[in-house]
């Protein structure tokens, strides 16, 4: 093994067991790395301290003359950043080359952000005098009151959601822990679905799962997207949503209202405020439109 590669088992091992990451990021991660890696034999590089500022910027350009999107090129320089702050760190060298390199431009971008309008739109369609009506519409309810993946929503147990308290338990990646609370339409729309509507798609079939299906199985997270592409076409949504879109105008319309970014970061479990931040370019975009509007001199 060479010690540009031991560095990297370093690191890794670092995410696996300090950052708790899940194997899917593991492997993002290590892809991009191995790419930078791979650009660094090329160039004839053998230890990470000669890579310099020039060498790093020579690799993000070679990526996109490769065809590499802006967004993703900024995904792995963000990789990168956490590659070499950790070797500063660890004291394996003594300067971080990725410190002075900006994001490139529209490195990160938001799907479809709903207004509140369509929000309410799209919770009006599903029919709650069915049984896989009310359980839709308590999902979307949810999705959107907490902030969730769409993979933490289908992957909640019963006991995960605390009526009395009003929160729900998630479980994000890495497996780390979140508490989020959740309003008094959520808690409304799950507890009846839960008193009324799950027995009845569970018929004899038992299940720790909140969200169920046919037979009790959980929901996949393909199966609940073709339901919100159902509910998004009925609710004459033009827009192009799927169930992110939700979770992204949860975090979007609580800055709006005035949360500050940290709690949202919190609600939202992302590890570093930076992933956070990049919401606060809508509402910069929603502030200006205020302004125009209500200023006299807008």
């Amino acid at each position: 093994m060479s010690p540009i590669d031991s560095l990297v088992d370093q690191y890794l091992n670092y995410l696996v067991v300090e950052k708790g990451l899940s194997k899917k990021t593991l492997e993002s991660y290590g892809s991009d790395i191995a790419t930078y890696i791979d650009f660094l034999g090329k160039k004839g590089i053998k230890d990470i301290s000669e890579a310099d500022t020039p060498t790093i910027l020579m690799h993000i350009i070679a990526l996109r003359e490769d065809g590499l999107k802006a967004r993703s090129r900024a995904r792995h320089l963000v990789t990168l950043r956490g590659f070499y702050k950790f070797l500063v760190r660890e004291k394996l060298i003594t300067t971080d080359p990725t410190r002075v390199i900006d994001l490139p431009k529209s490195g990160f971008y938001l799907p479809n952000v709903l207004t509140q309008d369509e929000v309410k739109s799209l919770l009006s369609v599903p029919d709650v005098s069915k049984p896989a009506g009310l359980r839709d519409s308590a999902m979307i309810e949810l999705l959107y009151a907490a902030g969730l993946r769409v993979s933490e929503l289908v992957g909640l147990k019963l006991f995960d959601v605390n009526m009395d308290a009003c929160f729900v338990r998630v479980f994000g990646k890495g497996s780390k822990e979140r508490i989020v609370p959740i309003g008094t339409f959520a808690k409304e729309k799950v507890s009846e679905y839960i008193n009324t509507a799950r027995p009845l798609i569970l018929k004899n079939n038992m299940s720790n799962f909140l969200f169920v299906g046919r037979g009790g199985k959980p929901l996949t997270r393909q199966g609940f997207w073709k339901i919100i592409k159902r509910y998004s076409t009925l609710g004459k949504i033009t827009k192009t949503i799927t169930p992110h879109s939700l979770r992204h105008s949860f975090a979007t319309h609580l800055l709006e209202g005035g949360a500050d970014l940290r709690s949202v970061q919190l609600m939202l479990g992302h590890v570093d405020i930076s992933t956070t931040q990049i919401y606060t370019h809508v509402v910069r975009d929603h502030l200006k439109k205020i302004h125009s509007k209500y200023h006299p001199r807008g």
